[in-house]
């Protein structure tokens, strides 16, 4: 870990290839990043104001607690809303503009397919979000140190989720593609067995970048949601306990789906060109982002790039919801019964 003397900006870059790199080997305590800062090369009496306040923002996050708090965000969201997320997917991919609703189809997953259907491909979306969840999470607290956001509708809550859309793209595309194909199999003649055939069969038959498939379209898609995601909780959490006078515990799950309702309502069409470039048949001519844009527009106009929004929505204010309860619930364990109000300060 390397301190720079020139700008903030480089400064931000070397934190945030610390924070990357070293933030999952230190779960329990935060020694690992007390013992890097005080093994700077540079003395501190040489640093700018800057500088000493970046570095004394860094030693306040309590990066492991904030990774066992995105940890347990990320599972408890993925069990609940993987049956919401599998009708999203069908919704999206449909050739035909009249799908049904939410119950329609999930009805007739179950009837044809299994109950079983409706968590068929969960292993991925369970493994990286359970990652993902914590990397979010956990870069989130950082950035928002770093760029002094403050409590409500600052923008700089919006900036922080979007600092790392970069990581969290570069997990959940692979997470997306496998996820996608798995729930579009049971469809097109059932060629997987599981999640990990599906990756390696697709692998071995088209080769190991296959499975970054659509990965511009997915990154571009996760900046705007967390950055929507972040501000929205932020604004609508202060908001609930501030102006309607809301308790802590109730306003938390309610902010979080309210923040997940937004972030997925303002990315939707994005994720909607995502399922169509990752769900294609792939023995056929590849498909691009804009390509897919155009014939949604032509097939099924404007609408078609929200077909699914209503099972994403619902889902996504369910998951967000229960998601944020169980990242505060476990930072208050972690800090021992400190109030709500303490987490993410």
């Amino acid at each position: 870990f390397t301190v720079y003397k020139t700008t903030d900006v480089a400064f931000a870059v070397s934190a945030f290839r610390f924070l990357t790199a070293d933030v999952l080997c230190d779960v329990a305590t935060n020694s690992l990043i007390a013992n890097k800062i005080s093994a700077c090369c540079v003395e501190k009496s040489s640093w700018s104001n800057s500088e000493t306040q970046n570095m004394d923002y860094i030693k306040n996050v309590h990066l492991g607690k904030e990774a066992i708090g995105g940890l347990s965000a990320g599972i408890v969201g993925t069990i609940i809303g993987y049956p919401l997320d599998l009708v999203k997917t069908r919704m999206q991919t449909s050739t035909t503009t009249r799908t049904g609703g939410i119950f329609h189809i999930a009805s007739n997953v179950v009837r044809k397919e299994g109950i079983l259907a409706l968590y068929k491909g969960i292993a991925p979306p369970l493994l990286s979000l359970s990652i993902l969840n914590t990397i979010n999470f956990t870069s989130y607290s950082f950035f928002r140190e770093l760029y002094q956001a403050e409590r409500g509708w600052d923008t700089r809550n919006a900036l922080a989720g979007i600092s790392g859309a970069p990581i969290a793209g570069s997990i959940s595309t692979i997470e997306n593609f496998i996820k996608t194909q798995m729930q579009l199999d049971n469809i097109t003649g059932k060629r997987f067995r599981g999640s990990w055939h599906c990756l390696t069969t697709l692998a071995q038959t088209h080769g190991v970048s296959i499975i970054y498939t659509g990965h511009l379209v997915n990154t571009t898609r996760e900046g705007v949601f967390l950055g929507a995601y972040f501000f929205a909780y932020e604004g609508f959490r202060e908001s609930l306990k501030k102006h309607i006078g809301i308790s802590t515990q109730l306003a938390v799950p309610m902010a979080g789906g309210l923040a997940g309702a937004t972030g997925w309502f303002v990315s939707f069409p994005l994720d909607c060109v995502r399922a169509g470039v990752q769900g294609r048949q792939l023995d056929t001519t590849k498909t691009t982002a804009l390509g897919v844009f155009r014939n949604l527009i032509e097939q099924k106009g404007l609408r078609g790039l929200y077909s699914g929004i209503s099972p994403s929505v619902a889902r996504a204010f369910l998951v967000s919801g229960s998601r944020f309860s169980a990242y505060e619930g476990a930072l208050w364990l972690l800090r021992k019964g400190n109030d709500l109000t303490d987490t993410l300060s």
